[in-house]
């Protein structure tokens, strides 16, 4: 009996979870949970909106896996859903941000013992929260998708739908733009 082999690529999963197996999308839903909701925070600023949205994200790529194009990173393609989902959970539902809230404080890289310091980097991590949330969201899509994300210029094409020139264009302003609205406050 020659055993079958277990499916470990998302393109090998994406398939499988086409035919019916929830648990292969189960997989890629655990693969790409984590990122899903990164995303969908840095671009709404809101944790409860961040959870809501990836969690539409998901049940959207569900229902469009016949629309996934194996040839394209996975990754992308639901970044781009879960993009898209974000942006219609904000002109649905624009909420303000609680600073102080667990989210935002496990947010914070590790623990800082000096109560001044920890202040001072709430800050810090509060002034480019702000900043990114301000761009416009063209540019704070691709602003994310690279710099949070990881994703190369091509992903970040492919999963917008827009030439790497747009990306690298949009890029270059949301770093201009954070830079200047980054001084403007110091």
């Amino acid at each position: 009996m020659g055993g079958s082999l277990h499916p470990t690529t998302d393109q090998d999963l994406a398939a499988a979870a086409l035919r019916g197996d929830r648990n292969a999308f189960a997989e890629l839903v655990c693969r790409y949970r984590d990122g899903v909701v990164n995303v969908v925070y840095r671009m709404c600023g809101d944790p409860d909106l961040a959870e809501e949205a990836a969690q539409e994200a998901f049940l959207k790529a569900w229902q469009s896996l016949s629309g996934y194009k194996p040839e394209y990173p996975f990754r992308g393609w639901i970044y781009r859903i879960a993009i898209n989902r974000a942006l219609d959970a904000l002109r649905r539902s624009p909420r303000s941000v609680d600073l102080d809230s667990p989210e935002m404080e496990a947010a914070l890289p590790g623990t800082m013992p000096d109560p001044e310091d920890a202040a001072i980097q709430r800050e810090s991590v509060e002034r480019v929260r702000r900043a990114v949330l301000a761009l416009p969201e063209a540019s704070r899509a691709v602003l994310i998708l690279r710099e949070y994300e990881q994703l190369s210029y091509q992903e970040i094409a492919a999963a917008l739908n827009i030439p790497v020139g747009t990306v690298m264009s949009r890029l270059n302003y949301a770093r201009g733009q954070l830079r200047k609205g980054l001084v403007e406050v110091t």
